[in-house]
C-alpha cells in the first residue's frame, strides 16, 4: 500500500492557507476560487489542491456548484443561529471546566484583545473581526483539550462568514470588543462562573445584533485574488 502521508500533509497546509484567508476576511462569501491561481501560488498538484478543497467543503467553508466551480459559502440566518447555539454550549462549558489557569493562556487572551484594540484604533475592522476570533479560540484553549480546540476552530472559521454581510460591522465590533476585557479579567481572577455568565450574555446579545443586521447578497460570480 502506498503511503499518502506527505500528500495528506501538504493538502492540510493548503487548506490551512485558504481557511486563514477566509478567517481574515480576504475571501468573502460568494467569491469564486480561481483554482488555477491557488495551485500556482502554492506550488501544489491539482490532486493535492482538490483534496484540500474537499476538506474545506466538509468544514462548510466552501461549496461546489456543478458546472460553475468552487465558491466561498454564504450563511443563512438559520446557519448563524445554529452556530451561536454551538458556540454557547462549547465556549461556556469550556470555561467552566478549566482545571488550571496558565499564564500562557491568559497572555493569549490579552494579546488578542490588544490586537483588536490596535486594529480598531486604525479603523481596520476586518482585523478586529480576526482578533475577536482569536480571543474566543484562546478562551476555549484554556480548557486544555486539543479536541475542543479543533472543534471551536472549525466552528469559528465557519462563523467568520457571518461578518461579511452585516450592515454596520464597525459599530458591532466596537461594542463587543469592549466586553472582551471583562471576560478576560474574570478568568484572570479565577471566577470562572462569572466569566461563563458574561460570555453567555455576550453571545446572546451578539446573536441578536448579527441577525438584525445581516443582509445576505444574491449569489455573485466574483473571483478570488488568491495568489
Amino acid at each position: 500500500m502506498v503511503d499518502s502521508g506527505p500528500q495528506d500533509s501538504t493538502a492540510s497546509r493548503v487548506a490551512d492557507t485558504v481557511r486563514a484567508r477566509i478567517i481574515d476576511g480576504e475571501l468573502l462569501p460568494g467569491a469564486k476560487l480561481s483554482q488555477e491561481r491557488v495551485q500556482e501560488a502554492l506550488g501544489v498538484s491539482r490532486s493535492t489542491l482538490r483534496e484540500a478543497l474537499q476538506m474545506l467543503i466538509h468544514e462548510r467553508l466552501l461549496v461546489h456548484q456543478l458546472g460553475r466551480g468552487v465558491f466561498v459559502r454564504q450563511l443563512s440566518m438559520a446557519d448563524i443561529s445554529d452556530l451561536y447555539r454551538v458556540r454557547r454550549i462549547v465556549e461556556c462549558a469550556a470555561l467552566q471546566r478549566i482545571e488550571v489557569i496558565r499564564p500562557t493562556g491568559l497572555r493569549a487572551l490579552h494579546i488578542a484583545i490588544e490586537d483588536g484594540q490596535g486594529a480598531a484604533a486604525e479603523q481596520r475592522w476586518g482585523h478586529v473581526a480576526a482578533a475577536s476570533i482569536r480571543f474566543h479560540k484562546a478562551l476555549v484553549a484554556l480548557a486544555g483539550s486539543r479536541r475542543l480546540d479543533d472543534l471551536i476552530s472549525e466552528v469559528l472559521a465557519e462563523f467568520r462568514l457571518a461578518y461579511a454581510f452585516m450592515h454596520d460591522t464597525q459599530a458591532f465590533h466596537a461594542r463587543f470588543l469592549q466586553r472582551h476585557t471583562g471576560i478576560a479579567d474574570a478568568v484572570g481572577s479565577g471566577d470562572l462562573e462569572l466569566a461563563a455568565s458574561l460570555l453567555d450574555s455576550y453571545l446572546a446579545d451578539a446573536e441578536r445584533e448579527v441577525l438584525a443586521s445581516y443582509r445576505p447578497q444574491p449569489s455573485r460570480r466574483r473571483r478570488s485574488r488568491a495568489g
